[in-house]
């Protein structure tokens, strides 16, 4: 699970419910006609929006905002240029044996149209084609989220409304104004909770991790076409840093240097046992 929306959750509740019990009556945020309410017409407005079977992937996207799975760029940057690396010395064939070792089904999809010698032009259509429409996919479930987060709100200021018309027939008799006040009021609370700690949060993260996503196919796209076009991989490394952070690309740098390093020390032992 992702660390951060963790750590929100616990922090969220524990600001909500603290001034809830410290005030005295918690009882009075309960109500289970608001909750109802607010929830039940949410979740229409929801099923008159969308398709069910829009819906029904609800969880999964969910899934997709708490996963702590990250789109690794540096990892992927290694691995593009060892693969140029390989076209370079054995050639383009080469690269099928390669395929059933990368854990990346784009990567793998994108070498095998390689393999079998597709123009660069087919290549780029038709990765740039399934990276549109996995970013028309992630954009379906983030505006899911985030007509959750206007509609919660609205059903709340309803429940509200409600209760306020049955507060001002009561109006004769003092005693019970305040608490239909309160109870009137719930659902204000209940919408705007559902919106601001629950569905436009989560609409965020979603939008987030598909920004990263993105990035790294954009990036693994501009590399197999480098590879392809038989690039030194020299030059294609250093595009495709362009695609990384000053931080990322720090690390990057420090890390291939301590491969190096590596590599020299092993080359030196077995040169020292050889003699």
């Amino acid at each position: 699970m992702d660390i951060a929306t963790l750590v929100g959750i616990i922090i969220g509740v524990a600001c909500t419910a603290y001034p809830i019990f410290t005030g005295g009556f918690p009882k009075t945020f309960v109500d289970a006609g608001s909750i109802i309410l607010v929830f039940g017409g949410g979740m229409a407005s929801v099923l008159i929006s969308y398709r069910i079977k829009e819906i029904t992937k609800i969880l999964k996207v969910v899934g997709n905002a708490f996963s702590k799975r990250e789109a690794d760029l540096e990892v992927t940057i290694r691995l593009l240029v060892e693969l140029s690396q390989k076209a370079r010395r054995e050639g383009l064939l080469a690269l099928e044996s390669d395929q059933d070792n990368i854990s990346d089904d784009f990567i793998r999809r994108s070498l095998q149209l390689i393999v079998d010698g597709v123009e660069p032009e087919m290549i780029k259509e038709s990765l740039d084609l399934e990276l549109d429409n996995m970013t028309l996919r992630h954009e379906r479930g983030q505006g899911l989220f985030r007509t959750m987060g206007v509609l919660f709100p609205a059903w709340g200021m309803i429940g509200t409304l409600i209760g306020l018309i049955n507060l001002l027939k009561s109006l004769d008799d003092p005693s019970n104004i305040g608490p239909a006040m309160a109870l009137a009021l719930v659902t204000t609370l209940y919408g705007s909770l559902l919106a601001h700690f629950v569905c436009n949060p989560i609409a965020n993260k979603l939008s987030i991790k598909s920004k990263e996503e993105i990035q790294q196919k954009e990036m693994i796209i501009e590399g197999i076409l480098s590879i392809q076009a038989g690039e030194n991989p020299r030059i294609m490394e250093h595009k495709l840093k362009t695609f990384l952070s000053s931080e990322q690309r720090d690390n990057y740098e420090r890390s291939n240097g301590e491969n190096v390093q590596e590599n020299d020390e092993r080359s030196n032992s077995s040169r020292i046992i050889t003699e």
